[in-house]
């Protein structure tokens, strides 16, 4: 079965492998970031747009649990990738083992921090009243699944590093649906704690999604096994310096997103920060996508640069990043034309929907290029250059965007809240793609 899935990255045509690949890891991440979504509107609707923006804002903080499991399983999956197109045995039976040491002393760590934490992060960004206080009731009880969530999730990028996108996509989209499903019976199970009920459908599917994760590398994988679990120092050197880009994103979201709730509510009150809690949860629905297209080109360039194909990689790039502009542009022209009808899924008042559409707009601008992105760091994490990557990440969501989201509203007010970060992405998106180009060019000529 290795040699079967080796030899397919190394010989199959780069259309066909989009196809194999990331077709099965789209429609899992579709679901998955159906959960999200989904989350929202019922939020809205059974308990009221307070109980939506309190979910949203308290979001922001378990991108901590998310940057740590993308840590762990990029780098995991970026180790396999290229020990595979090296025929490495002995490094592919340590993963798993090294995986699961570093899951188990992340998680206890944040486990006890995100509880704690909830109350002053959720002032920082500017929650105040009702919607504070249900974000601190909904977190409490979010992070008590940290451990499984950061298991199912680095376990999973592990199984698409390996190749097998459908396993990875039944496991995650299993676990979304059944999260789905939980979420409006223990809302309005659990009365007066209709917000618990929300984290706690989260919480149980999570369970679920690590009791089988493990099941499939501990009795059904045939490449990647659970041996003896302890940290391994050549893998977990390895896993750091790759994933930590990977990692450093899912960080740079938490206080991305958090400094936008801050400009909302500070420049627009209560409206814009209800407002773009709903903003972002489409947001957030368009851009999961992308990353399942990027986990189907992870293994392809990952085998193919270990093996020294360099050809094959340029010409994957080439089809993974139009493949994107596409998939980018299916999401991006319908939120423009129905912008209306989204936000209102969410419970939203009509007249904060109706100020707000326009601001929906200018924030969702340029979508449609975010697929070049996206690939453009999968890219540098795939060939292990994680000082490119993170170079792309710091630029987009620090360097540039937090001077930008703290100086253009004190001249441009309110408008500046929603235009700073389309303005900054464009910016990023061409430097991504010049960085790029000419790094594929050099590729094998040294």
């Amino acid at each position: 079965m290795e040699e079967s899935i080796k030899d397919q990255l190394l010989t199959k045509r780069p259309l066909d492998l989009l196809i194999q690949l990331s077709v099965p890891a789209i429609i899992g991440m579709m679901v998955i970031g159906l959960y999200p979504f989904m989350d929202g509107i019922f939020a809205g609707k059974i308990i009221g747009q307070a109980a939506m923006a309190a979910c949203g804002v308290a979001l922001p903080l378990t991108f901590v649990n998310s940057g740590v499991s993308t840590l762990i399983g990029i780098g995991s999956a970026s180790v396999l990738a290229r020990a595979i197109g090296a025929g490495d045995k002995k490094t592919i039976d340590k993963i798993m083992g090294n995986l699961i040491f570093w899951v188990l002393a992340f998680s206890v760590i944040i486990t006890v921090a995100g509880i704690l934490l909830a109350p002053p992060f959720l002032s920082l960004v500017g929650a105040e009243g009702e919607i504070k206080a249900l974000g601190i009731r909904y977190l409490r009880v979010l992070f008590l699944g940290s451990f499984f969530v950061n298991f199912t999730q680095s376990a999973n990028m592990v199984m698409r590093g390996e190749g097998l996108m459908k396993e990875a996509m039944l496991i995650m989209g299993g676990g979304a649906l059944i999260n789905i499903a939980l979420d409006p019976i223990l809302m309005l199970a659990m009365g007066a704690y209709a917000i618990e009920g929300a984290a706690l459908a989260t919480v149980l599917a999570q369970v679920l999604q690590a009791g089988v994760t493990y099941y499939y590398f501990a009795k059904r994988s045939q490449v990647v096994k659970i041996h003896r679990i302890q940290s391994d120092a050549e893998i977990r050197q390895a896993m750091f310096a790759v994933g930590a880009s990977a990692m450093m994103m899912q960080i740079l979201f938490m206080l991305q997103q958090s400094l936008l709730y801050k400009m909302a509510f500070k420049y627009g009150g209560e409206s814009h920060g209800i407002l773009m809690a709903a903003s972002l949860r489409i947001y957030a629905f368009s851009f999961i996508p992308l990353w399942g297209m990027s986990q189907g080109l992870q293994p392809v360039v990952g085998t193919n640069f270990g093996a020294q194909k360099y050809g094959r990689v340029r010409a994957a790039m080439k089809v993974f990043c139009l493949g994107g502009l596409v998939l980018a542009g299916i999401f991006w022209l319908p939120a423009l034309v129905f912008s209306t009808d989204l936000l209102s899924l969410f419970g939203l008042a009509p007249e904060i929907i109706a100020e707000g559409v326009g601001f929906f707009r200018l924030f969702y601008s340029i979508f449609i290029l975010y697929g070049v992105m996206v690939m453009a760091i999968t890219f540098f994490q795939s060939i292990g250059n994680a000082k490119k990557a993170g170079l792309i990440v710091m630029l987009r969501q620090l360097i540039l965007f937090v001077p930008a989201m703290i100086i253009l509203p004190i001249f441009f007010g309110v408008p500046a809240v929603w235009f700073s970060e389309p303005l900054v992405d464009l910016l990023v998106i061409i430097y991504a793609l010049a960085l790029m180009v000419r790094e594929l060019k050099a590729m094998g000529q040294s």
